[in-house]
């Protein structure tokens, strides 16, 4: 059976944080061909060819989507009936092949690895084309036994021709993609909970065979899925959180075995009919920043520091960054015309945890649960509160080194704070010191975890 490409729409903020996940990487900094970063591409969820993988002892079979492998594994749980839809969305990167031939005097072309068009360069370079094919059936076909579905990617070649600034023909670009093939197999069994459960599995596999074992990287990710990934929907159904589990269905949340992937609950917060499947490991509901004006192909960047740090590049290294793809031209486009109010976004946002608060998460009237004069912690089976005596006890690791030099000091407890994380803190003066009370006075303390001090 054969899964058919599907038109890449709908499923709104998830679509937006996969489409962010699918080209993760895909070209960094300074986004020219020649830079070391990008000579070894394509860092996530690479399934390459089985026989090449195995030959080359790829068997890694951790959950981090970095490790290349011919396979990754999904496997989460969901509540639902027998006649429940399961919608499965798998996408990848496919390879293609841009290599400029210039134009010959007697009307045939050459191979040119860099061609010169005037103020124009044209370069030879790895691009890539989004891939994305459905799988449906029901939660009482997959309980019923393994369905598995063939994904197809064939292979083509196109021709682009090339013409310099007077608009002369200067030769052409060809595009080659080579064929890819994968085997997704769905499968689902019933969990041992108080509650009726499934544990869904969506597990991919590369099973191209044209890849000889010998052959180089570069060739096997030809016919690999790059940034491989699922977007998983049920209709007349639920899933649950792996990350946060209701206690009936914590054990089944464990015995998940997910495999270069892991499915966080996607979409808008509050909705559980949508799971995302990424080789990046993300939380529940991920969403691209609203500040952020577009991709910059690198999550672990800084919007801000990226984006300046492109603006610095030369001219003729911004000439080579546009030859080398069209979405670093994008990139240098909307860098080098962002508004200054685009830009002064970037620099930060605070946001509150609880959208729905009215007051902010810093503001104390926002938690009038919590009283840093009157609050309490238990230590060593003492409630200490403001005014309490302890001894210090600095952890010896994993603390801040002039703290070492308080060990055995005598302190006053002014404060019991609680930080957003839920984690206990005293602010204490030394009892010795003879600024204690200036200290006091101006509210500056010396601050422990519950388990640096000793009740006295």
């Amino acid at each position: 059976m054969y899964a058919k490409p599907v038109a890449a729409a709908g499923l709104g903020e998830a679509r937006a944080v996969a489409d962010a996940i699918l080209y993760e990487g895909y070209l960094l900094y300074p986004y020219r061909r020649s830079s070391g970063k990008n000579k070894v591409r394509w860092q996530f969820g690479v399934l390459l060819p089985q026989a090449w993988a195995q030959a080359h002892g790829l068997s890694d079979a951790g959950v981090a989507g970095s490790a290349e492998s011919w396979w990754q594994q999904t496997e989460c749980l969901l509540e639902g009936p027998r006649d429940a839809l399961v919608d499965v969305r798998i996408r990848f990167l496919q390879v293609q092949r841009r290599s400029p031939e210039e134009l010959l005097p007697d009307g045939d072309h050459r191979p040119a690895d860099t061609i010169e068009l005037g103020s124009r360069l044209e370069l030879g370079f790895d691009e890539a084309v989004p891939q994305e094919f459905q799988v449906r059936a029901t939660v009482a076909e997959v309980l019923g036994g393994a369905r598995r579905v063939v994904l197809r990617a064939p292979g083509g070649e196109e021709s682009e021709p090339l013409t310099d600034e007077q608009g002369r023909r200067a030769g052409r670009v060809l595009r080659r993609r080579w064929p890819v093939t994968a085997v997704v197999t769905l499968s689902a069994t019933a969990c041992r909970t108080p509650f009726p459960l499934h544990r869904l599995q969506v597990r991919v596999e590369n099973t191209g065979e044209a890849t000889p074992p010998e052959a180089a990287r570069d060739e096997a990710l030809r016919s690999s899925l790059i940034a491989s990934h699922a977007l998983v929907a049920v209709h007349g159904g639920s899933f649950v959180s792996l990350l946060d589990p209701p206690q009936w269905a914590q054990e089944a949340a464990h015995e998940c075995a997910n495999v270069h992937t892991f499915p966080v609950l996607a979409g808008e917060p509050g909705r559980r009919d949508l799971v995302l499947s990424s080789p990046i490991l993300l939380y529940d509901h991920p969403r691209i920043a609203p500040e952020s004006p577009g991709d910059l192909h690198d999550a672990t960047e800084i919007d801000e520091i990226l984006s300046l740090r492109t603006r610095t590049l030369t001219e003729e290294e911004k000439r080579e960054a546009r030859a080398t793809d069209p979405r670093a031209a994008a990139i240098l486009n909307r860098v080098d015309t962002m508004p200054p109010e685009v830009m002064a976004r970037l620099h930060g946002a605070v946001r509150s945890p609880d959208p729905a608060s009215e007051a902010p998460w810093w503001d104390p009237a926002a938690h009038a649960s919590t009283s840093p004069d009157t609050d309490s912690v238990v230590v060593d089976g003492v409630a200490l509160a403001r005014g309490s005596r302890v001894r210090l006890r600095p952890r010896p690791y994993g603390t801040d080194p002039q703290d070492r030099f308080l060990d055995g000091r005598t302190a006053l407890v002014e404060a019991v704070l609680l930080d957003v994380d839920g984690a206990y803190h005293l602010a204490v003066t030394l009892e010795d010191d003879p600024a204690a009370e200036l200290n006091q006075w101006y509210g500056r303390y010396r601050y422990f975890a519950p388990d640096e001090v000793r009740p006295l």
